[in-house]
C-alpha cells in the first residue's frame, strides 16, 4: 500500500476514536464511529486476495448494521426523553437496542459470527487493530452508559461469550481463528463486571490490548499463521518462541503472570456484589480457553515437530527481535506486582 494513503488511514483512525472518546453527543460519538469504519476498511483489503475482500465486505456490513441500530437508540432516546446526552440514555427500549449495537460492534455473543472470519481475512497487523483499538471507542461508550443498562443482560451475554469463545476455539487450527475465539472470551469478562465496575472493564481491556499485541506482534515477526507453521518455528527464533509460551499464558490468566490481575479483581468485585455463582460459571468456563492457549504454547515451545510434517524447518536467523515485542511481552508477564496499586484505584 502506498506510505500516504496508509498515513491518511492511521490518521483517520486515530481521529475517529478522539471523536468518539471525548463527544458527549450521540451523533458525533456515531460520526466517529462511522469514520473508524470507513478508515480500516482499505486496511482489511489491502492484499487484495478474495478473502480479504470478504472479509472487508463482511466487516462492512456488520459496523453499518450496528451503526444504524446506535441512531435507532439514540433517537428514540432523544424522543422519549428529550436528551441527546450519551451518559442521559434512560429509555428500556433505547437501552436494549443500544445493548444489542454495540455487542454487534464488539462481537459479543450472539453477534460474534462476524469476528472469526474477519480475522482470519486481515493480516496480522490488521487483525491486532480489529482485535484491540477498533474496540475502544464501543468500550468507551458502554462505559458512559453503564448504569443505565441491564444487569442481567449482559451478564447472559457475558457468560455466553466466555462459553461460546472458549469451545468454538478448541478445534480450530489457524491461529488467528484462535485468537478471535480468545478475543470472544475476553470480551466476556469485561462485559460481566461492567455494570458493578466500569474501571475494571477498562483495567481488563488495557491488560488485554497489552498481552494480544505482544502475541500479534510476535507471530508476525515469526511468520506464523498456522498451527502448523507454529511447530517448526523454533529452530528460527527460539527465545521469541520461549516469550510466546509464557505470553500465552499470561493470556490465559495464570498467575504469577499480568493476565491474572484482571481475572482476580473481577471475580472477588463478583463475590462482593453477591453473584458468586457467576463468578464460579465464568471461572470454570475460562478452563475452556486455557486448552487452547496451552495448545498453542505446546506447539509453539514445547514439543519438537513430527517427521511426518510437510513443513521444512526454517533457518536459524540471528535478526534482533523489535524492540517494542520485547517491552510488551515484559509488561505482559510482571505487571502482577502492581495490583495493590491498581487495586486502590479502583
Amino acid at each position: 500500500m502506498n506510505p500516504q494513503a496508509k498515513l491518511i488511514f492511521t490518521a483517520s483512525l486515530l481521529l475517529g476514536t478522539t471523536i468518539t472518546l471525548t463527544s458527549n453527543h450521540w451523533i458525533t460519538a456515531w460520526a466517529g464511529l462511522e469514520i473508524n469504519t470507513l478508515a480500516i476498511l482499505p486496511l482489511i483489503s489491502k492484499s487484495h486476495h478474495p478473502r480479504a475482500i470478504e472479509a472487508a465486505t463482511k466487516y462492512f456490513l456488520v459496523q453499518a448494521a450496528a451503526s444504524a441500530l446506535l441512531l435507532f437508540s439514540s433517537m428514540t432516546n432523544a424522543w422519549h426523553t428529550g436528551q441527546w446526552d450519551i451518559t442521559q440514555l434512560s429509555h428500556p427500549v433505547a437501552c436494549l437496542v443500544f445493548t444489542c449495537a454495540i455487542a454487534m460492534k464488539l462481537g459479543l455473543v450472539p453477534f460474534h459470527f462476524w469476528f472469526p472470519e474477519v480475522l482470519q481475512g486481515a493480516t496480522l497487523t490488521t487483525g491486532l487493530l480489529l482485535s484491540t483499538a477498533m474496540k475502544f471507542p464501543p468500550i468507551t461508550l458502554l462505559f458512559m452508559t453503564s448504569p443505565s443498562l441491564n444487569p442481567t443482560l449482559l451478564t447472559a451475554m457475558a457468560l455466553l461469550s466466555a462459553a461460546l469463545g472458549g469451545w468454538m476455539g478448541l478445534n480450530q487450527t489457524q491461529i488467528r481463528k484462535i485468537l478471535a475465539f480468545s478475543s470472544i472470551s475476553h470480551l466476556g469478562w469485561m462485559a460481566i463486571i461492567i455494570s458493578y465496575n466500569p474501571k475494571l472493564t477498562l483495567l481488563n481491556f488495557y491488560l488485554y490490548s497489552l498481552m494480544t499485541a505482544a502475541v500479534f506482534l510476535t507471530l508476525n515477526s515469526m511468520k506464523a499463521l498456522k498451527l502448523s507453521t507454529l511447530m517448526t518455528a523454533w529452530t528460527k527464533t527460539p527465545s521469541l518462541n520461549a516469550m510466546l509460551l509464557l505470553t500465552l499464558l499470561s493470556l490465559a490468566g495464570l498467575p504469577p503472570l499480568t493476565g491474572f490481575l484482571p481475572k482476580w479483581l473481577i471475580i472477588q468485585e463478583l463475590t462482593m456484589q453477591d453473584m458468586t455463582p457467576a463468578a464460579i460459571i465464568i471461572s470454570l468456563l475460562s478452563l475452556l480457553g486455557l486448552f487452547f492457549y496451552l495448545r498453542l504454547a505446546y506447539c509453539a515451545t514445547i514439543t519438537l515437530p513430527p517427521h511426518t510434517t510437510n513443513h521444512m524447518k526454517q533457518w536459524h536467523t540471528n535478526k534482533p527481535t523489535s524492540t517494542l515485542i520485547a517491552v510488551l511481552t515484559t509488561m505482559s508477564l510482571m505487571l502482577l506486582p502492581i495490583s495493590p496499586m491498581v487495586s486502590s484505584l479502583v
